[in-house]
């Protein structure tokens, strides 16, 4: 009965229209986007930040909103408080979130923390998100800083709010693409052009077209340390005598008869 059951299955799927179709997805592409979720195991470090960035977004919506801008304002890694508090600066900016919506970051984190982090661990992955984060804003807010001193700028421009996980963001995207084979790294990295240039048109802000290319060429930098902490897949084992099957029976030698002796007590002559 069980295999009536299952031939009455297989046919039943080669009938429905497009059956294989459907099942190659619940069993090839479900698994494959299943293993690929964070997991408080393999990611503790994305899921943390998210859940911190989280926390902040929801106080964001729901407290005063005087009292959230005070708080930005302090947060803030623009040029006024990086030369007055620059380490609270640095530290605090990459708590917030730039606007009020948290789920695209939720993407962001998905699609470029989590698999460097399940790719190099965590401490590594928690270091590319800081070293970019920190680099694109020292270049970012210099370049204001350099602007304003000279003249280019107006002195307000000191105090423009800077927050946000961008920076971090794209450094472990242009990180994590260098541990990807060459077709995805090249689309990983010319999509994350794309979008550059997008936002440096739609924005024509020089906070971002210094931030965001400095955050990605920051990741790209650290390719080659990154590669020597690379965690790869165990190979597997050669099957040993024992697991390859019981060893083949050597058959016996055949033990030559003696002919038998002709009637008479006369012997048959040998073959020549």
């Amino acid at each position: 009965m069980a295999g009536l059951r299952d031939g009455a299955g297989r046919n039943a799927l080669a009938r429905a229209p497009y059956g294989m179709l459907r099942h190659g997805l619940r069993t090839g592409v479900l698994e494959w986007l299943v293993e690929r979720l964070p997991t408080p195991r393999g990611n503790p470090f994305t899921l943390g930040y998210l859940a911190v960035v989280g926390a902040t977004t929801t106080f964001a919506g729901l407290a005063d909103p005087e009292l959230v801008q005070r708080l930005r304002e302090a947060s803030s890694s623009d040029g006024h408080n990086l030369l007055q508090h620059p380490l609270r600066a640095l530290a605090l900016s990459g708590f917030w979130i730039a606007g009020d919506v948290w789920m695209p970051y939720l993407w962001g984190f998905a699609l470029t923390l989590a698999p460097l982090e399940r790719r190099v661990g965590s401490a590594r992955a928690a270091a590319v998100f800081a070293i970019g984060h920190v680099t694109a804003t020292l270049l970012s807010q210099g370049v204001v800083i350099a602007a304003v001193e000279t003249g280019r700028m107006a002195p307000g421009a000191m105090r423009d709010l800077d927050i946000g996980v961008s920076y971090g963001v794209l450094a472990c995207l242009g990180a994590v693409s260098g541990l990807l084979p060459r077709p995805a790294r090249v689309l990983a990295l010319g999509g994350a052009g794309l979008m550059i240039a997008q936002q440096i048109a739609a924005e024509k802000d020089v906070v971002t077209a210094v931030g965001h290319p400095a955050a990605v060429l920051a990741g790209v930098a650290l390719w080659r340390w990154l590669r020597g902490a690379e965690r790869r897949p165990p190979r597997s084992r050669p099957r040993t005598a024992s697991a390859a099957g019981p060893a083949p029976s050597v058959p016996a030698p055949a033990v030559p008869t003696v002919p038998a002796a002709a009637p008479g007590g006369a012997r048959p002559s040998a073959a020549r």
